[in-house]
C-alpha cells in the first residue's frame, strides 16, 4: 500500500510512516509511526520533557482507521474521498516520546460507503498507550 495515495494527510501532518500489515478477514490494520526528536510538537510539548500531544496520537490512530478503511473498500477509496471524524470516544494511558516506535492498530467494528466505527490502540513496546473508538465519516 503506497501510504501518500490513501492518506489525504501530507507532512506534517501524516502520522503513518508505514503500514505493517492489513488483514481483510480479520478487518485489521497495523501501522507504525517512528516519533522522532524532530517532530515539530516536540519544540513547545514540552521543552526539556518532550511528550507526544494526545490529540496526534488520536489523529495518527485515525489514520490507521483510513488505512484499514481503504483496504475495505478500494472502490470508495480509488475516488479520493474526503474522510472526517464524528465522534472520538478516547483513553490514555501511557506518553509517548521521542524514540519511541508507535504501533497503531485499527479493527473495524463497521464499515459503510458512507463511513464507519473503528477500535484503535496506539501501543510502544507492547504496552497500550491510549485506545479510542473512532466514527469515521467518508465524502466522495
Amino acid at each position: 500500500m503506497v501510504i501518500n495515495k490513501i492518506l489525504p494527510q501530507k507532512y506534517p501532518f501524516l502520522f503513518i510512516d508505514k503500514v505493517l500489515e492489513v488483514n481483510k478477514t480479520k478487518g485489521k490494520a497495523t501501522c507504525l509511526k517512528n516519533v522522532t526528536i524532530n517532530e515539530y510538537f516536540f519544540q513547545g510539548h514540552f521543552p526539556g520533557k518532550p511528550i507526544m500531544p494526545g490529540v496526534l496520537i488520536i489523529e495518527a490512530m485515525a489514520q490507521a482507521g483510513i488505512v484499514l478503511y481503504a483496504a475495505l473498500k478500494p472502490h470508495i477509496a480509488e475516488k479520493n474521498p474526503d474522510y472526517f471524524l464524528g465522534k472520538v470516544e478516547a483513553k490514555f494511558i501511557g506518553l509517548v516520546k521521542p524514540g519511541d516506535k508507535l504501533i497503531l492498530e485499527a479493527v473495524k467494528e463497521k464499515l459503510t460507503d458512507r463511513g464507519g466505527v473503528v477500535e484503535t490502540v496506539a501501543k510502544v513496546d507492547d504496552q497500550v498507550v491510549a485506545k479510542a473508538k473512532i466514527v469515521l465519516g467518508v465524502k466522495e
